[in-house]
């Protein structure tokens, strides 16, 4: 562990408070367990920060926080990618505070000190006040251990910790598959939208694998759409599954046929809502191949996967936790496009987008009422414990890890585990 990252003795018996089907209330309520929780999982582990598309060229940055501390990400000249720590050397001021953009270097706004694109120093005013005491060399922004994997950027605080390939594991395929929404072309984050809810951030990790909640918290998007896709969303009807992929991944596998967006590409009709997508697409002049591959992708993959402990690849869409409090948590809704292709495709995409996860749409306002109600009542019976049971009697071993019904609550149960790992490690 870094020496940046001051470790505090251990006085929780945080063993006993996840078990096999359960994790206590306290998880939900207690703040000094959140400051652990920063401490012992978002300091000590792989946590992503970016997609690839959004620092595509030398100079472009983003800025984000791993647990409550800022970072930014960022693109050097020679094209390697940086995330630094985003605050001064001198006196601790951010360098910078804007989500995204492109610069040549960080200029702190409090006393001029500037910093190259790699986060060496590179020159402060009035040097000669400092007289043989300040050597540029040993004061640069501090930089994080930075992997990526097919497009997808991680970072953490630990030198010693496993590659991200061993930390991902059999999540990997998974990542692979849910690339292939590009349809040909590179995968595009577009844009996306930021809100917070009242609530432990915990709370939105359990949602992106939990199907049981579908029919009833969605159940007003189920009725703004076609009697067609309608019975695509309805999950319990179809063979799906949860599984268990270790290190607290998980996926979610709504809808079987859309797992992989190559397959029967020619043999499976078009669904109806996209079938003027596809006449539009034919009219531009694209091949009947493409056009499927295309329309296709912009439905979406048929699964959810869970990369613990703040990223989900949500059917279309990335959806990143940042936690803020104990009982708040910020979430940032980033939509998926195709570099390059079709405008109406894309178009397409973010009206999908904006019809569900949008800040108006049918699915985020219905999730972030739910998820204060979890909140709010944790706080009634503090002793009492909240239930992981769903799924447990038909869970099987698989070559990856453990896999139950799609409606069960597996991946609850594999992000609870290593999270129990990770605090009494």
């Amino acid at each position: 562990m870094n020496s940046l990252i001051p470790m505090r003795p251990d006085e929780t018996d945080y063993a006993h408070l996840v078990q096999t089907d359960r994790a206590h209330t306290s998880l939900y309520t207690d703040a000094k367990i959140f400051d652990d929780e920063m401490q012992k999982i978002y300091y000590s582990t792989w946590v992503w920060v970016a997609h690839a598309s959004e620092i595509p060229e030398s100079g472009s940055y983003k800025t984000i926080n791993i647990g409550q501390q800022p970072v930014v990400v960022v693109r050097d000249r020679k094209k390697n990618v940086h995330v630094l720590l985003n605050r001064c050397r001198h006196r601790a001021a951010t360098v910078c505070e804007h989500k995204k953009g492109k610069t040549n270097s960080f200029v702190c706004p409090y006393h001029g000190w500037s910093y190259a694109l790699d986060g060496s120093l590179r020159g402060v005013p009035s040097p000669e006040s400092y007289g043989e005491c300040l050597d540029k060399s040993e004061l640069p922004l501090f930089r994080l251990r930075v992997e990526e994997y097919n497009g997808m950027i991680f970072a953490t605080f630990k030198d010693d910790i496993e590659p991200l390939s061993d930390f991902l594991g059999p999540a990997k395929k998974w990542i692979d598959l849910f690339m292939k929404q590009g349809a040909g072309y590179p995968i595009k984050v577009l844009g996306e939208h930021r809100f917070r809810f009242p609530g432990n951030w915990k709370i939105q990790l359990e949602n992106t694998t939990d199907a049981y909640h579908f029919p009833l918290v969605h159940k007003s998007f189920l009725s703004s759409v076609d009697q067609q896709t309608e019975a695509l969303f309805n999950f319990e009807d179809q063979p799906g599954y949860v599984e268990d992929l270790g290190n607290g991944h998980s996926v979610m596998v709504m809808i079987p046929e859309l797992v992989d967006l190559d397959e029967e590409l020619m043999e499976r009709p078009i669904q109806e809502r996209f079938k003027d997508l596809a006449q539009a697409l034919r009219d531009e002049g694209h091949a009947e191949l493409e056009v499927r591959r295309i329309v296709r992708a912009v439905g979406g993959s048929g699964f959810n996967l869970n990369l613990f402990p703040n990223i989900a690849c949500s059917m279309a869409f990335f959806r990143v936790m940042q936690p803020i409090s104990v009982d708040e948590t910020e979430i940032h809704h980033a939509v998926i496009t195709m570099d390059g292709g079709p405008q109406i495709a894309n178009q397409y995409r973010l009206r999908l987008h904006e019809h569900f996860q949008g800040p108006f749409g049918f699915g985020t306002p219905d999730d972030s009422e739910a998820w204060e109600r979890v909140q709010h009542g944790a706080k009634a019976g503090q002793d009492l414990w909240i239930m992981l049971n769903r799924g447990l009697p038909e869970e099987v071993a698989t070559e990856d890890g453990l896999k139950s019904d799609v409606s069960a609550e597996t991946g609850m149960r594999a992000a609870y585990q290593q999270w129990k790992k990770m605090m009494t490690a």
